[in-house]
């Protein structure tokens, strides 16, 4: 998902982490990604973990934008308002969450925070005074705090370091989520040392249309502070109140989606005159206040100093991150690899408190049942079904296990709508397809087996089968189209969405689907259903009905079409008369045009081939896509004639030089794209990170085997990073040996496959599975004999 706002590059750079130890954690940099619009946070989370504790900043002097990113925090940004509890990895939009910030400020509370939410009693700081490693954040702000962070899984801690000889107050900005909020309350109990309420919230995307500018979940909060009040007060709208212990009043999302300045609620603490430090503990729950409760005296109860609950948080990562060893590289490969890693294990996020029980989307309270461990939250499906999941699920598959049976969970709460972009407990539609069905037959292909897939299929299968009254409206389209298969009773009578559906891009939305179908073919077959898997595979062939053969003299594409079979005329914008197709519209495609998503039919690359005129055609095509006349490399803000590897729907087109029998183009593009797109520095990812998905193509990359097809778990074979490379999986170890890897020799010259020579250039699923050993021989000129058959060529799917 692009960007809500696209920024330049930043230049400043970030050196490798001084002190780097053996341990994966500390080599993380958090603060990779942090500009470019990669959207990430650089605050203290676990794996997985419910609370996400960083700084929320004011947006960047002179820019338009109304937030200064939709993680929060934008690296050119010089000013914090507050340090919130919640956060989402990489979105776009403009972000939401960002519950609760919580502000430490040496200024006395004279006017009213909420008479300008993003930048009352916010500080300035430096970079220079600013730490961040995995499980742990660190600022030293102008007005003279020193902020510690650190995460437990539904809690977390923090440390102010006072100046002696300022107040020493702490904010508790409870109605000041990211994008608002309906309603907040906050309640001080000076006795008790504790500030504790909720907020209820939502509004992802919400400015874009009125189909998502709404509620649909509540935070309850508990915090906990180690000194004693020495005053108190809150806040509503414009009044403050000396002494106050209770207010309630939301934001509101205002007339454009945006909250407007003036309303919310909050309350402050005070200590003592000359108090040098002020520990917080807090604890989150989306259930009740008293699960809040309960969730940090399970994890962080009273007594945990900040430094143990921060050992443990490294240790956490140190686990996780563990579960891939490296050697060779430069150390900011190293850097750029584990931060990569770091980041495609944030989410989904457990949802489900230490007692098991979360807020489900029917407004009811369930509790985990079985061998489900944890309920997880926050699926960006259009994003994650191409290669994140993939990658948790091979890495953890009890974990992939209990995020497919969380979406299962969610599509039964939810009237059986499998919804394409869920944030918490809101089913938000936003973006196109239907990206549950690819997504759990991947989880279920990388070996995360534990949960209900039967039943998954079948409310899958039912709902690919059967148009609700959702799929049938234009509401919220063309962004947030309501319907989990929109325009599905067009789709079941044409096969091909037509112009005039409910869509986001009719063009787009038939890949979309054709992906969805070929994933319940895939899901369906290992149960052993062939009517089913083979009625799908058919249905999964009906990007065929798009594809114009005589859409240009150079060559085919998809295109727009009409309901009556006739082909649409190109509608670019309001202002242009409706013309012939051009391979650089995007009209009838969601963020990217018709030269980069005719490339997106993943599972039957040799039959797009084919349908280009052959392999020779489908190559001098490849050659025009990805380089200039001049050679040069067209990677990225290349046009819209050139791939976009900074967005999903161009990040599978490296591999299919693969498909197309010359496997040293991919070799020789995904390695220029690691060298040169992901960096040691803010603006290290190209563009939005989208809750791990574009991380998670870096570590498959930088492993030199890609996920090819969604819904299998066949892998293409690419060229390592480094010298030796060890994935630690329950089912089998693979390694991966390349001990001539490094700069400017990315070429294969020969593979080895568990100490047998293969000329194949990808591996079977069983590889994926049960583990073995890869031994490359790399050069820094191309082989181009080695897998340069046909019959060495990854599979593709057809009908027989």
């Amino acid at each position: 998902m692009r960007a809500f706002q696209p920024i330049a590059l930043a230049a400043a750079l970030i050196p490798a982490l001084a002190g780097a130890t053996d341990a994966p954690a500390s080599l993380v940099n958090p603060l990779i990604g942090t500009t470019n619009g990669g959207d990430v946070f650089p605050g203290a989370v676990v794996p997985f973990g419910m609370l996400q504790f960083s700084p929320e900043e004011s947006p960047i002097p002179g820019k338009k934008s109304p937030i200064a990113s939709a993680g929060g925090y934008e690296y050119r940004a010089d000013s914090i308002r507050g340090f919130s509890l919640t956060n989402v990895e990489g979105w776009g939009c403009a972000g939401a969450s960002g519950d609760v910030p919580i502000m430490p400020i040496t200024d006395d509370v004279s006017v009213s925070p909420s008479s300008d939410f993003r930048h009352a009693y916010a500080s300035k700081f430096s970079h220079a005074n600013e730490k961040a490693r995995a499980g742990h954040y660190q600022v030293t702000l102008d007005n003279g705090v020193t902020v510690d962070l650190t995460a437990a899984l539904h809690s977390g801690a923090a440390r102010f370091a006072f100046p002696a000889d300022k107040p020493a107050n702490v904010l508790v900005r409870a109605s000041d989520s990211e994008v608002g909020s309906e309603k907040a309350t906050v309640t001080v109990d000076a006795a008790r040392h504790r500030v504790s309420g909720e907020v209820t919230s939502g509004n992802f995307c919400g400015y874009i249309n009125d189909a998502d500018k709404r509620s649909y979940y509540t935070l309850h909060y508990v915090i906990e502070f180690d000194q004693p009040f020495a005053g108190t007060g809150t806040w509503k709208d414009a009044e403050v109140k000396r002494g106050g212990t209770s207010s309630a009043g939301g934001s509101g999302y205002g007339a454009k989606g945006f909250p407007e300045k003036g309303t919310g609620s909050g309350a402050w603490v005070s200590f003592a005159k000359g108090t040098k430090e002020v520990n917080l503990r807090v604890g989150i729950s989306y259930v009740s206040e008293a699960n809040a409760q309960a969730n940090l005296d399970a994890e962080a109860p009273k007594g945990t100093t900040f430094d143990a609950l921060r050992d443990k948080a490294v240790a956490a990562w140190n686990r996780q991150l563990s579960r891939i060893d490296i050697e060779g590289g430069t150390p900011d490969q190293r850097t750029v690899f584990y931060t990569a890693l770091y980041h495609s294990l944030m989410t989904p996020n457990v949802y489900s408190d230490v007692n098991g029980e979360y807020s489900g989307f029917d407004g009811k309270v369930h509790r985990v049942e079985g061998t489900q461990k944890a309920q997880y939250a926050n699926f960006s499906g259009w994003d994650v079904y191409r290669s994140q999941l993939q990658l948790v699920s091979w890495l953890e598959p009890k974990i992939g296990s209990d995020i497919a049976q969380s979406l299962f969970n969610q599509a039964r709460q939810n009237n059986g709508v499998w919804d394409r972009w869920t944030h918490n407990t809101g089913a938000t539609h936003v973006m196109n397809g239907d990206p549950s069905a690819p997504a759990v037959a991947g989880i279920y292909a990388f070996g995360a087996r534990d949960f209900d897939a039967k039943g998954a299929l079948a409310s899958l299968v039912h709902a690919a089968d059967n148009p609700t009254a959702l799929d049938t409206s234009h509401e919220g389209c063309e962004v947030e189209c309501v319907g989990q298969r929109p325009g599905l009773d067009q789709w079941l009578k044409l096969h091909y969405v037509p112009v005039g559906a409910p869509a986001w891009g009719p063009a787009a939305d038939t890949l979309e689907l054709v992906t969805a179908e070929f994933g319940l073919s895939a899901l369906a077959e290992r149960f052993g259903d062939k009517a089913t898997s083979q009625r799908f595979l058919a249905r999964a062939q009906y990007w065929r009905n798009l594809f114009d053969p005589k859409a240009t003299p150079e060559g085919g594409y998809i295109r727009n079409r009409n309901a009556d079979g006739s082909w649409a005329l190109v509608k670019d914008d309001d202002k242009e008369a409706p013309h012939a197709f051009t391979p650089s519209t995007e009209d009838g495609f969601v963020e990217g045009s018709a030269a980069q998503y005719v490339w997106m039919v993943p599972f039957n690359v040799h039959g797009l081939f084919e349908a280009m005129g052959g392999m020779e055609k489908a190559r001098k095509r490849l050659d025009a896509f990805f380089y200039q006349p001049d050679g040069t490399f067209a990677v990225t803000k290349s046009g819209p004639l050139h791939a976009e590897l900074d967005n999903e729907p161009s990040i599978g087109t490296p591999w299919l030089y693969n498909f197309a029998g010359q496997p040293w183009k991919t070799q020789e593009l995904v390695r220029r794209v690691l060298d040169t797109l992901w960096v040691n520095a803010p603006n290290g990812i190209p563009g939005n990170d989208d809750l791990g998905e574009m991380s998670s193509w870096y570590v498959f990359a930088a492993l030199g085997a890609y996920p090819s097809i969604p819904g299998r778990a066949e892998l293409v074979v690419g060229s390592p990073l480094f010298t030796k490379a060890v994935v630690h999986r329950d089912g089998g170890d693979v390694t991966i040996l390349a001990p001539k890897a490094g700069q400017g020799r990315p070429y294969v010259q020969s593979l080895k496959v568990d100490g047998k020579p293969s000329d194949r250039s990808w591996l079977p699923e069983s590889f994926a599975l049960k583990g073995g050993t890869l031994e490359f021989d790399l050069s820094d000129k191309p082989n181009k004999g080695w897998a340069g058959k046909a019959a060495d060529a990854p599979p593709s799917f057809d009908v027989k």
